[in-house]
């Protein structure tokens, strides 16, 4: 049950998105489609009751509430991110708003990029991790919740290994191409016309 109720919530909020962002910039309703927009964090809500009470009612905890717990840490620590980007594409796509900026591509400024986005998975793991832990206590039966912990595990797993990759960016920042850093310097006008 959990997993198709993950799946929903997906797809759920895919389409929240698509409508949000349709009405916003197609029917030219901004607060009506970010109306929808807000509406997408009540998707977690709803899996994280209807995981908590399948854990209450005597469900074993196992892989689908780990994979619940994830997710739920997922759309917190990167959500907003990642309709911010869509957003800024459909305004120029469909508002005719100017192209958004993509994230640097060199340098520290490309260093601090990929360190902004290793603290959304941070807080993804922390996030997750809450979860599970308040989903053991609730449950209140070590016997069955020691699966849980190997998603804590895990969690913890993936934001070192972004963070590893994260800090690459710092420890090796990636150089602009050799005609990128040597731009011919603007002509200046002569005062002699």
């Amino acid at each position: 049950m959990i997993v198709t109720l993950i799946i929903v919530c997906e797809v759920g909020f895919w389409v929240l998105l698509a409508a949000g962002l349709a009405v916003r910039y197609l029917l030219r309703m901004p607060r009506t489609g970010l109306a929808l927009l807000l509406c997408e964090p009540l998707l977690e809500v709803v899996l994280l009751v209807a995981t908590a009470i399948d854990l209450k009612n005597g469900a074993t905890p196992s892989w689908e509430h780990g994979l619940a717990a994830l997710y739920i840490g997922y759309t917190v620590g990167h959500g907003h991110r990642t309709v911010k980007w869509l957003d800024g594409h459909a305004a120029h796509r469909l508002g005719g708003a100017p192209k958004p900026a993509g994230p640097p591509r060199y340098g520290m400024a490309r260093a601090r990029h990929e360190g902004t986005v290793w603290l959304g998975t941070l807080l993804g793991a922390a996030v997750a991790t809450g979860l599970l832990l308040i989903a053991r206590w609730y449950v209140d039966d070590p016997s069955r919740t020691t699966s849980l912990e190997s998603w804590m595990y895990g969690a913890w797993r993936v934001a070192f290994f972004h963070g590893l990759f994260a800090l690459a960016y710092v420890v090796f920042p990636k150089k602009a191409p050799q005609q990128e850093r040597e731009q011919p310097m603007p002509r200046k006008e002569s005062a002699h016309r």
